[in-house]
């Protein structure tokens, strides 16, 4: 696959679809089950690490006794 294909892949990849039904209006997801092509490979490996890491925050989170006083809201 050429470098140009590889960038149209996503500039023409569609989020999903908008659907009226009676009175509201309902979205449906495209699947996400595709694989994505980058331009730079590096991409790969730094979704890798921030996975990584949010699995050890989450890890760490267990550990916490009062999790919602560390977190502010608004």
């Amino acid at each position: 696959m050429a470098k140009t294909a590889k960038n149209d892949n996503m500039k023409n990849f569609i989020a999903g679809t908008y659907k009226q039904q009676g009175g509201y209006k309902s979205f449906t997801p495209s699947s996400i089950n595709r694989h994505f092509d980058w331009a730079n490979p590096q991409i790969d490996v730094l979704l890798e690490q921030a996975g990584r890491f949010l699995g050890e925050l989450n890890a760490y989170a267990d550990f916490i006794p009062d999790v919602d006083f560390f977190i502010k809201t608004i």
